[in-house]
């Protein structure tokens, strides 16, 4: 099981876990943040940077966040909207960027007023 970021990161996308991270792991979406779970080392650097407390390690996500660990799973395994290909595992978000698009789930999500 590796870390999970939840529900509270959308809209938000502090950046505080990105910067913690010491392996690159967290790609950044248009309105989330995603951890890959295959470049994930488990440290937990980013846990206690998050202010908004959105970073769960995947065995102790809330019941009701517990659909997150397979959405941030999927960002990686399934093609994004305009993509042909998984993002699959590019070994580091830095030189990836953000990309501007979400999952269906958070895409789907209620936009948060700032």
């Amino acid at each position: 099981m590796t870390y999970v970021i939840a529900e509270p990161c959308i809209d938000i996308i502090d950046r505080a876990c990105v910067e913690e991270c010491p392996v690159d792991c967290i790609y950044e979406g248009q309105r989330s943040l995603y951890i890959h779970p295959d470049e994930c080392i488990d440290c937990g650097a980013c846990e206690p940077v998050c202010p908004v407390e959105a970073i769960y390690y995947g065995d102790d996500l809330p019941d009701e966040w517990r659909i997150h660990a397979d959405d941030n799973a999927r960002f990686f395994r399934d093609p994004l909207p305009g993509r042909t290909d998984p993002l699959g595992s590019p070994a580091g978000a830095q030189p990836v960027g953000p990309l501007g698009v979400d999952t269906a789930l958070v895409a789907g999500f209620p936009l948060r007023e700032p």
